[in-house]
């Protein structure tokens, strides 16, 4: 594995590089769905905000992972109850996949979790984003019956995490 100098920080959602990773994970996830690439002007406004007011404090947060000061991932978490926070918009842009920073952001998503109050940490995905399942498994998150439904919901996942905010599987 090739290891790049990774840092991972809270910031805000509508910053100017979590809006540029947030419309890569939305390209990146409609051209798998649709099977060619998408064009900006196919991605909805309405998708690439909804629902973000939800990972802001104190109800959630985002988080934004740099490689070597380049903008390379992102995700956000927002509680869904007093028990459990979901895991969303989870994404490590290509040229930075395989340098380990995914590790890294799902750890700091799963702190920033635990910092909300949140045990449990869920998630849903599609069948299809092989890589993101793959990740989910290798952080210990298991397989678990749905928790929400939508029409680009296929597979949920769930992982328990311990007193300091990290996973353990339970």
């Amino acid at each position: 594995m090739i290891r790049t100098n990774w840092t991972v920080c809270h910031e805000r959602y509508d910053t100017a590089d979590a809006t540029a990773l947030r419309l890569d994970y939305y390209r990146d996830v409609a051209s798998r769905y649709y099977g060619r690439p998408v064009a900006d002007e196919e991605i909805d406004e309405g998708i690439l905000t909804e629902g973000l007011g939800r990972l802001a404090p104190p109800t959630g947060r985002f988080v934004v992972g740099r490689a070597g000061g380049v903008p390379a991932a992102c995700g956000g978490v927002a509680l869904l109850d007093a028990e459990r926070a979901e895991l969303t918009r989870v994404f490590v842009r290509h040229a930075h996949r395989g340098t380990g920073g995914a590790a890294l952001l799902m750890d700091a998503l799963e702190s920033a979790a635990a910092g909300l109050g949140a045990r449990r940490v869920v998630l849903n995905t599609r069948l299809d984003l092989v890589e993101a399942r793959a990740l989910y498994t290798r952080c210990g998150y298991r397989e678990i019956p749905a928790y929400c439904e939508g029409p680009y919901m296929e597979v949920w996942y769930g992982k328990e995490l311990d007193a300091h905010g990290t996973g353990e599987v339970r």
